[in-house]
Protein backbone atom coordinates (compact mmCIF):
# COMPACT_ATOMS: atom_id res chain seq x y z
CA UNK A 1 0.00 0.00 0.00
CA UNK A 2 1.00 3.44 -0.79
CA UNK A 3 0.94 5.34 2.69
CA UNK A 4 2.38 8.77 0.93
CA UNK A 5 -0.39 11.32 0.27
CA UNK A 6 -0.54 12.32 -3.49
CA UNK A 7 1.65 15.82 -4.48
CA UNK A 8 -0.71 18.71 -5.20
CA UNK A 9 -1.58 18.54 -8.94
CA UNK A 10 -1.11 22.12 -10.87
CA UNK A 11 -4.52 24.10 -10.79
CA UNK A 12 -4.08 24.72 -14.68
CA UNK A 13 -4.10 20.78 -15.14
CA UNK A 14 -6.54 20.46 -12.42
CA UNK A 15 -9.22 22.45 -14.59
CA UNK A 16 -7.97 20.77 -17.36
CA UNK A 17 -9.18 17.71 -15.54
CA UNK A 18 -12.29 18.85 -14.77
CA UNK A 19 -12.49 20.19 -17.82
CA UNK A 20 -12.84 17.06 -19.70
CA UNK A 21 -14.70 15.23 -16.78
CA UNK A 22 -17.67 17.54 -17.65
CA UNK A 23 -17.36 16.64 -20.85
CA UNK A 24 -17.93 12.96 -20.05
CA UNK A 25 -19.85 12.63 -17.53
CA UNK A 26 -22.42 15.10 -18.99
CA UNK A 27 -22.30 12.81 -21.99
CA UNK A 28 -23.76 10.05 -19.35
CA UNK A 29 -27.20 11.11 -19.19
CA UNK A 30 -28.13 10.96 -22.75
CA UNK A 31 -26.04 7.38 -22.54
CA UNK A 32 -28.42 6.42 -19.88
CA UNK A 33 -31.68 7.28 -21.97
CA UNK A 34 -30.51 5.49 -24.84
CA UNK A 35 -29.63 2.71 -22.73
CA UNK A 36 -33.63 2.78 -21.14
CA UNK A 37 -34.59 1.89 -24.62
CA UNK A 38 -33.14 -1.20 -24.40
CA UNK A 39 -33.12 -2.69 -21.05
CA UNK A 40 -34.89 -2.06 -17.63
CA UNK A 41 -33.30 0.79 -15.45
CA UNK A 42 -32.30 -2.30 -12.50
CA UNK A 43 -30.74 -4.10 -16.00
CA UNK A 44 -28.79 -0.78 -17.43
CA UNK A 45 -27.10 0.17 -13.46
CA UNK A 46 -25.77 -3.57 -13.23
CA UNK A 47 -24.98 -4.33 -16.58
CA UNK A 48 -22.81 -0.50 -16.13
CA UNK A 49 -21.22 -1.66 -13.31
CA UNK A 50 -20.64 -5.28 -13.85
CA UNK A 51 -19.17 -4.13 -17.22
CA UNK A 52 -16.70 -1.49 -15.23
CA UNK A 53 -15.94 -4.29 -12.82
CA UNK A 54 -14.44 -6.52 -15.32
CA UNK A 55 -12.59 -3.75 -16.13
CA UNK A 56 -10.97 -3.24 -12.37
CA UNK A 57 -11.17 -7.25 -10.97
CA UNK A 58 -7.86 -8.04 -13.21
CA UNK A 59 -6.16 -4.86 -11.60
CA UNK A 60 -7.42 -5.67 -7.61
CA UNK A 61 -6.01 -9.52 -8.41
CA UNK A 62 -2.99 -8.31 -9.94
CA UNK A 63 -2.52 -5.23 -6.96
CA UNK A 64 -4.20 -7.76 -4.20
CA UNK A 65 -0.70 -7.67 -1.86
CA UNK A 66 -0.37 -3.98 -2.28
CA UNK A 67 -4.22 -3.69 -0.98
CA UNK A 68 -4.86 -2.64 2.32
CA UNK A 69 -7.74 -4.79 3.00
CA UNK A 70 -8.39 -3.41 6.13
CA UNK A 71 -10.20 -1.15 4.35
CA UNK A 72 -12.48 -3.37 2.70
CA UNK A 73 -15.94 -2.28 4.63
CA UNK A 74 -15.01 1.29 3.51
CA UNK A 75 -14.38 0.17 -0.11
CA UNK A 76 -17.58 -1.40 -0.42
CA UNK A 77 -19.46 1.71 1.21
CA UNK A 78 -17.51 4.02 -1.35
CA UNK A 79 -18.37 1.56 -3.85
CA UNK A 80 -22.58 1.82 -2.65
CA UNK A 81 -21.85 5.35 -2.48
CA UNK A 82 -20.12 6.51 -5.50
CA UNK A 83 -21.37 3.94 -7.76
CA UNK A 84 -23.58 1.21 -7.59
CA UNK A 85 -26.96 3.40 -5.99
CA UNK A 86 -26.84 6.37 -7.96
CA UNK A 87 -26.55 4.03 -11.29
CA UNK A 88 -29.80 2.46 -9.83
CA UNK A 89 -31.71 5.72 -8.68
CA UNK A 90 -30.52 7.39 -12.27
CA UNK A 91 -31.41 4.94 -14.58
CA UNK A 92 -34.80 4.67 -12.30
CA UNK A 93 -35.30 8.43 -12.73
CA UNK A 94 -34.85 8.95 -15.90
CA UNK A 95 -37.76 6.37 -17.01
CA UNK A 96 -39.31 9.85 -16.50
CA UNK A 97 -36.81 12.56 -16.19
CA UNK A 98 -35.54 13.96 -19.20
CA UNK A 99 -31.57 13.74 -19.58
CA UNK A 100 -31.23 17.73 -19.12
CA UNK A 101 -33.40 17.48 -16.04
CA UNK A 102 -30.72 14.76 -14.67
CA UNK A 103 -27.29 16.50 -15.68
CA UNK A 104 -29.09 19.94 -14.36
CA UNK A 105 -30.09 18.06 -10.67
CA UNK A 106 -26.68 16.75 -10.58
CA UNK A 107 -24.73 19.97 -9.59
CA UNK A 108 -26.36 19.99 -6.06
CA UNK A 109 -23.30 17.24 -5.77
CA UNK A 110 -20.91 20.09 -4.63
CA UNK A 111 -24.11 21.89 -2.26
CA UNK A 112 -24.15 18.56 -0.52
CA UNK A 113 -20.87 17.75 -0.62
CA UNK A 114 -20.15 20.66 1.42
CA UNK A 115 -23.39 19.80 3.47
CA UNK A 116 -21.94 16.55 4.23
CA UNK A 117 -18.39 18.25 4.75
CA UNK A 118 -19.40 20.33 7.61
CA UNK A 119 -21.69 17.79 9.19
CA UNK A 120 -19.37 14.97 9.02
CA UNK A 121 -16.04 15.58 8.04
CA UNK A 122 -15.67 19.07 10.12
CA UNK A 123 -15.41 21.34 7.49
CA UNK A 124 -15.16 24.79 7.85
CA UNK A 125 -17.80 27.15 5.83
CA UNK A 126 -18.58 30.98 5.41
CA UNK A 127 -21.74 33.10 5.23
CA UNK A 128 -21.60 33.26 1.64
CA UNK A 129 -21.27 29.55 1.31
CA UNK A 130 -24.46 28.54 3.03
CA UNK A 131 -25.78 31.38 1.12
CA UNK A 132 -25.33 29.51 -1.58
CA UNK A 133 -26.25 26.13 -0.57
CA UNK A 134 -29.59 27.83 0.11
CA UNK A 135 -29.74 28.98 -2.87
CA UNK A 136 -29.05 26.23 -5.01
CA UNK A 137 -31.42 23.86 -2.90
CA UNK A 138 -34.47 26.72 -3.79
CA UNK A 139 -33.38 26.63 -7.30
CA UNK A 140 -33.25 23.02 -7.51
CA UNK A 141 -36.89 22.56 -5.34
CA UNK A 142 -38.76 25.11 -8.69
CA UNK A 143 -37.00 22.69 -11.06
CA UNK A 144 -38.12 19.29 -9.29
CA UNK A 145 -41.97 20.90 -8.74
CA UNK A 146 -41.83 22.60 -12.81
CA UNK A 147 -40.96 19.04 -13.60
CA UNK A 148 -44.58 17.63 -12.99
CA UNK A 149 -45.67 19.53 -15.84
CA UNK A 150 -42.72 20.80 -17.81
CA UNK A 151 -39.68 19.61 -19.24
CA UNK A 152 -39.74 15.98 -16.58
CA UNK A 153 -43.56 15.68 -17.40
CA UNK A 154 -43.09 13.43 -14.49
CA UNK A 155 -44.41 12.82 -10.72
CA UNK A 156 -42.40 14.65 -8.00
CA UNK A 157 -40.67 11.49 -6.81
CA UNK A 158 -38.65 10.51 -10.02
CA UNK A 159 -36.76 13.79 -9.45
CA UNK A 160 -36.27 12.99 -5.99
CA UNK A 161 -34.13 10.23 -7.06
CA UNK A 162 -31.88 12.58 -8.47
CA UNK A 163 -31.28 14.56 -5.72
CA UNK A 164 -31.07 11.45 -3.53
CA UNK A 165 -27.72 10.34 -5.69
CA UNK A 166 -25.77 13.20 -5.44
CA UNK A 167 -26.47 13.03 -1.88
CA UNK A 168 -24.79 9.57 -2.35
CA UNK A 169 -22.19 11.09 -4.51
CA UNK A 170 -21.45 13.54 -1.90
CA UNK A 171 -21.11 10.85 0.88
CA UNK A 172 -18.36 8.80 -1.53
CA UNK A 173 -16.85 12.18 -2.24
CA UNK A 174 -15.76 12.87 1.63
CA UNK A 175 -15.08 9.82 2.43
CA UNK A 176 -12.46 9.67 -0.65
CA UNK A 177 -11.23 12.99 0.60
CA UNK A 178 -11.11 11.82 4.25
CA UNK A 179 -10.56 8.28 4.33
CA UNK A 180 -8.41 7.45 0.66
CA UNK A 181 -6.05 10.18 0.20
CA UNK A 182 -3.18 8.06 1.15
CA UNK A 183 -3.96 4.99 -1.73
CA UNK A 184 -3.70 4.86 -5.22
CA UNK A 185 -6.45 6.23 -6.75
CA UNK A 186 -6.32 3.12 -9.68
CA UNK A 187 -6.75 0.49 -6.51
CA UNK A 188 -9.33 2.85 -4.90
CA UNK A 189 -11.07 2.50 -8.55
CA UNK A 190 -10.40 -1.12 -8.42
CA UNK A 191 -11.54 -2.02 -5.04
CA UNK A 192 -14.96 0.26 -4.98
CA UNK A 193 -16.07 -0.88 -7.88
CA UNK A 194 -14.39 -4.92 -7.72
CA UNK A 195 -16.78 -5.16 -4.21
CA UNK A 196 -19.68 -3.92 -6.15
CA UNK A 197 -19.69 -4.73 -9.76
CA UNK A 198 -19.10 -8.56 -8.90
CA UNK A 199 -22.45 -9.15 -7.17
CA UNK A 200 -25.14 -6.98 -9.62
CA UNK A 201 -23.25 -8.84 -12.55
CA UNK A 202 -24.31 -12.13 -10.75
CA UNK A 203 -27.73 -10.54 -10.54
CA UNK A 204 -28.04 -9.22 -13.87
CA UNK A 205 -27.36 -12.99 -14.88
CA UNK A 206 -29.66 -15.06 -12.95
CA UNK A 207 -31.90 -12.35 -11.38
CA UNK A 208 -33.34 -10.31 -14.52
CA UNK A 209 -34.52 -11.72 -17.75
CA UNK A 210 -31.16 -9.80 -19.15
CA UNK A 211 -30.15 -12.58 -21.27
CA UNK A 212 -33.09 -13.66 -23.51
CA UNK A 213 -34.14 -9.70 -23.86
CA UNK A 214 -30.13 -9.22 -25.11
CA UNK A 215 -30.81 -12.00 -27.92
CA UNK A 216 -34.36 -10.90 -28.56
CA UNK A 217 -32.93 -6.99 -29.42
CA UNK A 218 -33.43 -6.86 -33.47
CA UNK A 219 -29.46 -4.61 -32.98
CA UNK A 220 -27.95 -5.54 -29.19
CA UNK A 221 -24.80 -4.43 -30.29
CA UNK A 222 -26.16 -0.72 -30.27
CA UNK A 223 -27.47 -1.71 -27.20
CA UNK A 224 -24.41 -3.01 -25.86
CA UNK A 225 -22.88 0.18 -27.39
CA UNK A 226 -24.38 2.50 -25.26
CA UNK A 227 -23.77 0.71 -21.70
CA UNK A 228 -20.03 0.00 -22.57
CA UNK A 229 -19.52 3.70 -23.60
CA UNK A 230 -21.27 4.34 -20.21
CA UNK A 231 -19.36 1.72 -18.03
CA UNK A 232 -15.90 1.92 -19.93
CA UNK A 233 -15.57 5.83 -20.68
CA UNK A 234 -17.97 7.30 -18.24
CA UNK A 235 -17.11 5.26 -15.00
CA UNK A 236 -13.94 3.42 -15.17
CA UNK A 237 -11.33 5.65 -16.91
CA UNK A 238 -13.39 8.91 -15.42
CA UNK A 239 -13.63 7.50 -11.81
CA UNK A 240 -10.02 6.93 -11.59
CA UNK A 241 -9.03 10.50 -12.90
CA UNK A 242 -12.04 11.51 -10.64
CA UNK A 243 -10.26 10.05 -7.55
CA UNK A 244 -7.09 11.45 -8.45
CA UNK A 245 -8.25 14.77 -8.78
CA UNK A 246 -9.98 14.78 -5.28
CA UNK A 247 -6.76 13.40 -3.65
CA UNK A 248 -4.67 16.05 -5.17
CA UNK A 249 -7.01 18.64 -4.30
CA UNK A 250 -10.05 18.85 -2.16
CA UNK A 251 -13.71 17.25 -2.23
CA UNK A 252 -15.33 20.47 -3.07
CA UNK A 253 -13.03 21.25 -5.76
CA UNK A 254 -13.61 18.17 -6.93
CA UNK A 255 -17.30 18.21 -6.65
CA UNK A 256 -17.23 21.43 -9.14
CA UNK A 257 -16.98 18.85 -11.93
CA UNK A 258 -21.07 19.63 -12.11
CA UNK A 259 -20.85 23.44 -13.12
CA UNK A 260 -20.14 21.97 -16.23
CA UNK A 261 -21.68 19.11 -16.56
CA UNK A 262 -25.38 20.49 -16.76
CA UNK A 263 -24.64 22.94 -19.86
CA UNK A 264 -23.64 19.20 -21.35
CA UNK A 265 -26.31 17.50 -20.56
CA UNK A 266 -28.77 20.20 -21.87
CA UNK A 267 -26.81 20.86 -25.35
CA UNK A 268 -27.12 16.43 -25.74
CA UNK A 269 -30.69 16.84 -24.40
CA UNK A 270 -32.12 19.70 -27.07
CA UNK A 271 -30.16 17.67 -29.95
CA UNK A 272 -32.18 14.59 -28.79
CA UNK A 273 -35.48 16.96 -29.01
CA UNK A 274 -35.95 17.82 -25.47
CA UNK A 275 -37.83 20.69 -25.15
CA UNK A 276 -36.95 23.26 -22.46
CA UNK A 277 -38.68 26.11 -21.51
CA UNK A 278 -37.80 29.79 -19.84
CA UNK A 279 -38.31 29.28 -16.46
CA UNK A 280 -36.40 25.77 -16.08
CA UNK A 281 -33.44 27.93 -17.72
CA UNK A 282 -34.36 30.47 -14.68
CA UNK A 283 -34.58 27.06 -12.06
CA UNK A 284 -30.95 26.27 -13.63
CA UNK A 285 -29.19 29.43 -13.92
CA UNK A 286 -30.36 30.07 -9.44
CA UNK A 287 -28.78 26.27 -8.71
CA UNK A 288 -25.22 26.95 -10.58
CA UNK A 289 -25.55 30.58 -8.97
CA UNK A 290 -25.99 28.58 -5.76
CA UNK A 291 -23.19 26.60 -6.36
CA UNK A 292 -21.10 29.13 -7.61
CA UNK A 293 -21.46 31.11 -4.32
CA UNK A 294 -21.23 27.97 -2.07
CA UNK A 295 -17.50 27.72 -3.46
CA UNK A 296 -16.37 31.27 -2.57
CA UNK A 297 -14.45 32.03 0.71
CA UNK A 298 -16.14 35.36 1.98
Amino acid sequence: MNTTSSPAMPMWRAYLVLGILSLVWGTSFILIKKSLEFFTPVQVACLRMSLSALAFVPVLIYNRKRMDWSRLPLLIVLGLCSSALPAILFSTAQQKISSATAGVLNSLTPLFTMIIGVLMFNVKVKWLQVIGILLGLAGAACLILMGKGGIANSPVGYALLIVLATLCYATGTNLIASKFRDMDSLLVSAGSFGTVGVPMGIYLLLGTDFIPRLAALPNPWLAMGYVATLSWVGTVLATIIFFKVIQQTSAIFGATVAYLMPIVAILWGVLDGEKIGLLHVVCMAIILLGVSLSRKPA
